[in-house]
């Protein structure tokens, strides 16, 4: 990828379509990539929340895409997805209301091992129990959008650092395994992509459909625990700081992908998928560089519902579904 090269951007999928009378839920849309996906899809006509942690930065995101795309200013919620208790509190707020896309963009990557307050590893809650729980709370209302003629899709933020893990159903929280921080948002990505197979599965009978995305390399606050030697032993610089690729991707050109899930006319009824660059991503295998396109352990129907009924009993046990 070279500097000169031209990428589509969200508002580029958004072109000549019209959003008005959808309702959008994007979380982490207080920074990076979900402030794009948020702006875009709110230019194209959509009513969209932002579910953020930080209800300042949420507010400010709010009025600068207000004052940028000249709409009334997107709903600001508060959800910590570090908290299974938040999650369940937004969920409940919006009960009554159809919704039509649901975007899990939040995300947390390398920070130190941590527990949360639900006794779960901190990745595995943001990047994938967040995600899990808040997709089937709100299952009621993306169905009653779908009824009435309305979208009806859920999107949920990967990585191709997926292929950095292989799923271990035994210790999901890193209890008794050693953690590495890397691995261990490998592990995370690897469970969203394993989400989405088996959410279109359960819910294929109400047209609820989830597709996993990448949004590719994008410089933002989700690197903060990555230090310059991690970067290079991961292979995302070079050693002289040089990016393998050319350049990373901007927000707008990172969030392509994301909305382009949502929308596509040619995704309707496809779930369970894992998207790469506005298209179906392939199969990895050799001579593909590590982190392209997709680990055929992440679309695993087997492995997926095993995933989903150990991930499900983690979170009856602890009183939150």
């Amino acid at each position: 990828m070279s500097d000169t090269i031209s990428l589509p951007t969200a508002d580029d999928v958004l072109r000549g379509v019209d959003l008005t009378g959808c309702t959008a839920v994007v979380t982490g849309a207080s920074s990076g990539v979900g402030v794009a996906i948020a702006a875009a899809l709110a230019g194209a006509g959509a009513e969209v929340t932002l579910a953020v942690r930080d209800m300042a930065a949420g507010r400010d995101v709010s009025e600068r895409i207000a004052a940028s795309r000249g709409v009334a200013p997107p709903a600001v919620e508060q959800v910590d997805l570090l908290s299974m208790a938040s999650v369940r509190a937004f969920a409940e707020r919006w009960r009554s209301r159809p919704l039509d896309l649901l975007i899990n963009n939040a995300g947390l990557m390398g920070p130190p091992l941590t527990m949360t307050e639900d006794g779960f590893e901190s990745q595995m809650a943001v990047n994938y129990f967040a995600p899990f729980l808040l997709s089937e709370l709100l299952l009621p209302s993306l169905a009653a959008a779908r009824e009435g003629s309305g979208i009806g899709r859920v999107v949920i933020v990967s990585s191709g650092s997926h292929q950095l893990a292989t799923l271990d159903t035994h210790d999901l929280n890193y209890e008794r395994r050693a953690y590495d921080k890397f691995e261990a948002y490998g592990h995370a990505k690897l469970c969203a992509n394993l989400l989405a197979v088996e959410y279109s599965r359960r819910h294929a009978d109400v047209g609820v459909t989830m597709n996993a995305v990448t949004p590719g390399g994008v410089e933002t606050k989700l690197g903060r625990h990555v230090t310059f030697e991690d970067a290079v032993k991961l292979g995302w610089v070079n050693e002289d700081g040089s990016l393998p690729q050319g350049r990373m991707k901007t927000a707008d050109e990172g969030a392509a992908t994301p909305v382009w899930a949502a929308v596509a006319p040619e995704l309707e009824g496809q779930g369970g998928l894992y998207l790469e660059d506005c298209a179906i991503a392939p199969i990895w295998a050799p001579p593909m560089p590590s982190g392209w396109g997709v680990s055929s352990s992440s679309l695993e129907p087997d492995a997926a519902r095993l995933l989903w009924q150990v991930a499900e009993g983690l979170l009856r046990k602890s009183g939150l579904k």
